[in-house]
């Protein structure tokens, strides 16, 4: 018993250790709010930043294709992840567009130095002509000639014979490199380049060539891209539905607990603490996941919070059936549990699969709040069966507890 009740007391001020230290309000720039929202990435909705849409539009790079946006976009996802944005989002809308949102950005002159010039990349001879675009480009590298560090082209499709004309035709000239109408290199030409590989020479240092290189493989878009709309997300709005959704929360939960407790007693309260264990253990797997957290999935979060308690409700009525039955608590407990559990299984994993079918084939907020609901869905079945059943066995066996303690009436023997 003694055993028993230590587990227990251990478990209970872990529990209200880790939530005194991560509730805590800390003073963030500004602002002050509890600590677990350090370790939460937000997204657009909740943090602000830019929300832009770019459009595919015909150009001489070729037609504006489902395969050419497919590929644009997974450029452009390249180039921002490169420059180190926080959790970007990028989408595509309809058959033309890319959605991008850039969280904790300030304004849209920013966001575009940030995804970069998403146009056309191209190598423009001396006479102004094109000579090679984004799509005879394989792949940009690094390397070194002696102690000189270089930029490696690999060309495929036509680019190799296209570069083979144009550098017999300019030796001793430069060729420019540009994205739009930026020049990014302008390197001279020093003899014919014959085969699918060049090289690109400069007094480049590492990080330089490496730039230029990243440059290259982000600008070799299929088509060209025009940016159609460029506006700022305020987080203000944000902020409010994150506060308030964090005290609905709490008030939700205050319910719940009591709800519990009132109705099922000491198995009630063992839910609750259950239910404890399983907001840490959501929160912990999410920050581990580096999920980021819209208003969608904290609603996914709050909507799995109300869900946990479900199954111990189902658990706790079959025990409260056996025991009206007239058997012994342990017993009782023993087939509450048994014949509860698969109804508690069929239930969640209901649920979970149209988490999982929303996960698949949503986007951006849909994504997160079939995430957090699906985590939450697995994680309340964990608590449900496995915590809760060795909460109330630790319990029992130590004997002190009776059938009052579980919402049913003793009987006196005459």
């Amino acid at each position: 018993m003694r055993r028993a009740v230590a587990w227990l007391t251990i478990l209970v001020v872990a529990l209200a250790g880790l939530g005194f230290y991560f509730g805590m309000p800390v003073k963030n720039g500004d602002k002050t709010q509890p600590r677990i929202m350090n370790h939460l990435k937000l997204g657009l909705d909740l943090k602000g930043g830019v929300y832009q849409v770019l459009e595919g539009v015909e150009s001489d790079l070729g037609p504006v294709t489902p395969e050419a946006i497919q590929q644009a976009k997974a450029v452009i996802e390249n180039r921002i992840n490169k420059l180190g944005v926080s959790e970007p989002v990028v989408q595509i809308d309809g058959k033309n567009r890319i959605v991008v949102q850039l969280a904790d950005v300030k304004d849209t002159e920013q966001a575009k130095a940030i995804i970069g010039k998403t146009a056309a990349l191209s190598f423009v001879g001396p006479d102004g002509k094109i000579v090679l675009d984004g799509k005879d480009i394989e792949k940009a590298g690094v390397g070194q000639q002696g102690n000189q560090f270089v930029v490696t082209l690999k060309l495929k499709g036509e680019g190799p014979k296209k570069f083979e004309e144009a550098t017999t035709k300019f030796v001793q000239q430069r060729i420019t490199i540009k994205l739009d109408e930026d020049i990014i290199s302008a390197p001279v030409v020093n003899q014919p380049i014959v085969g699918d590989s060049a090289i690109i020479e400069g007094n480049f240092d590492a990080k330089g060539a490496q730039n230029l290189a990243d440059l290259i493989n982000g600008g070799a878009l299929p088509i060209k891209l025009e940016v159609k709309e460029s506006r700022v997300v305020s987080a203000t709005l944000g902020s409010d539905s994150l506060a308030r959704s964090a005290i609905a929360g709490l008030i939700g939960m205050a319910f719940v607990l009591v709800f519990m407790v009132v109705l099922y007693r000491l198995p009630g309260l063992m839910a609750d603490l259950a239910l404890v264990i399983y907001a840490v253990l959501t929160i912990a797997f999410l920050i581990a996941i580096n999920s980021v957290m819209t208003l969608p999935g904290l609603a996914g979060l709050l909507l799995s919070i109300g869900m946990a308690v479900d199954g111990n409700v189902l658990i706790n009525e079959r025990i409260k059936e056996e025991l009206k039955a007239g058997k012994g608590l342990r017993s009782s407990i023993d087939a509450g549990f048994h014949r509860a559990v698969w109804t508690v299984v069929d239930s969640q994993v209901t649920t979970l699969i149209a988490g999982v079918i929303l996960w698949y084939f949503g986007t951006g907020p849909v994504k997160g709040f079939a995430l957090t609901l699906s985590v939450g869905t697995i994680l309340s079945m964990f608590t449900s069966i496995t915590v809760t059943r060795w909460l109330i066995n630790l319990l029992a066996d130590t004997g002190r507890f009776g059938k009052s303690l579980f919402g049913v009436k003793e009987v006196s023997k005459a």
